[in-house]
């Protein structure tokens, strides 16, 4: 007994000293301060421009590419030598902020070592670190000796600090390469993740409405579907942001999870998720809108979208068969590096004052993490998620942005240490 405990104290250091390991790596500096305010802008639909999908080949070469998947993102490409491609990616409309989603596959009848440059239409640059993979479901970044970035910013954040170009060395077989801005996470993936979850006992499927292109909108109940006291956590309303989807799924797995404080938390809470909010943005491989092309996150006062028509009536249809309150809604992206959106103290919801004293809950439990918080004074109109579920259900809100290059680890270990003490704290409230 005394060897076991000895062995689990040993783990739990080596485990902390990579934390502080992964924190001093993954942390910015200066703190990223966030994107200004949010303006109100129109969204009736407009067109978007789908790309071709297929095979693209060469006369006498033995180099494949492809974009013919879901996710895929391959615009264009033209072959510079025997063992240089050029790589053109571009948005499914604009304006577009600067987010140029990528992935597609390479594979060669001989083995071979090629260089990919990729290249973006006037204006853009490149934002994903590439990833790379055999089958595509497990990734790894590509090593930094493979790539080069040219006329990169001298800005830390934002735009200014991207480079105009990147250039990648990749070995390719008769196998295939799958090349992407970040891991795949299409809605084949999440349909099964939510399929999975969906045998516990406690946790029921369901569709709530239809994408504009006919993809169904689910809505995980965890929980007891009559239970008054509510919370909603929603994802990927903008296609690239992987890492915010991969922290809402070590989220909401924590409060599914055995742990006593979950089980405890399901008997007096009930969380509905939507972790899919734009099924056809991601399957398109588009860089930020839905194929009605609008960024979904500027659609929560107009709902001209479906999308965000389906969630907003869920919501509602929610609040009349329970007779009961949403108390808090979370929104998970990505962005440059990790920050909380959150609603300003003067602002008092459902259940005041929970989202300051959870962060901070978060923080002690995390040795040597220092969240980067970003109150909003501006509510109305509301134009975006978190303003939404405030002025319009009384919710303590927020958009938990995770950084594009945060430690896949840290990612999780941040999920599901927010989950716990939210349950904690909630519970404590009533």
């Amino acid at each position: 007994m005394n060897k076991l405990l000895i062995k689990n104290k040993m783990k739990n250091v080596f485990l902390l000293i990579c934390l502080v390991f992964a924190l001093n790596i993954y942390a910015q500096n200066p703190a990223f301060k966030g994107q200004g305010t949010v303006n109100q802008v129109s969204t009736v639909s407009k067109p978007v421009q789908k790309q071709w999908k297929g095979v693209f080949s060469f006369e006498d070469d033995t180099i494949y590419f492809s974009n013919n998947f879901e996710g895929g993102r391959l615009n264009g490409i033209v072959k510079d030598n025997d063992s240089t491609f050029t790589v053109l990616i571009t948005s499914e409309n604009t304006p577009i902020n600067t987010s140029p989603w990528y992935a597609f596959k390479i594979w060669s009848k001989q083995k071979k070592q090629i260089i990919v440059n990729l290249t973006y239409g006037e204006g853009n640059k490149n934002r994903y670190y590439p990833k790379l993979s055999n089958d595509g479901l497990n990734w790894t970044a590509i090593d930094s000796t493979n790539y080069i970035e040219f006329e990169k910013g001298d800005k830390n954040f934002d735009p200014k600090s991207l480079p105009t170009k990147v250039q990648m060395k990749l070995n390719v077989n008769q196998d295939t390469l799958w090349v992407s801005a970040q891991e795949l996470q299409t809605s084949k993936h999440i349909k099964k993740w939510s399929e999975d979850l969906s045998k516990k006992p406690f946790i029921s499927n369901r569709q709530i409405g239809k994408s504009k292109e006919g993809r169904p909108l689910t809505a995980l109940t965890i929980g007891e579907e009559n239970t008054k006291r509510m919370l909603i956590v929603i994802s990927r309303q903008h296609p690239p942001e992987v890492t915010g989807y991969l922290a809402m799924k070590a989220f909401v797995e924590t409060i599914s999870s055995d742990l006593k404080i979950a089980k405890e938390f399901r008997k007096k809470f009930t969380t509905y998720v939507v972790p899919l909010m734009n099924p056809d943005g991601v399957d398109n491989g588009f860089w930020r809108h839905n194929v009605g092309g609008i960024d979904l996150n500027r659609d929560w006062t107009s709902f001209n979208q479906p999308e965000t028509l389906a969630v907003s009536e869920f919501i509602k249809e929610r609040e009349r068969k329970t007779n009961g309150k949403f108390y808090f809604g979370i929104d998970f992206h990505s962005t440059y590096d990790d920050i909380y959106y959150t609603i300003a103290d003067t602002y008092k919801g459902n259940m005041s004052g929970l989202v300051p004293e959870w962060l901070a809950h978060v923080k002690k439990e995390i040795p040597g993490y220092n969240p980067n918080i970003s109150p909003s004074d501006k509510m109305e109109p509301a134009i975006i998620s978190r303003n939404y579920f405030y002025v319009s259900h009384g919710m303590e809100a927020l958009v938990y942005e995770i950084g594009d290059n945060t430690d896949r680890d840290f990612i999780i270990l941040k999920g599901k240490t927010s989950a716990i003490e939210l349950m904690k704290l909630m519970l404590s409230k009533l």
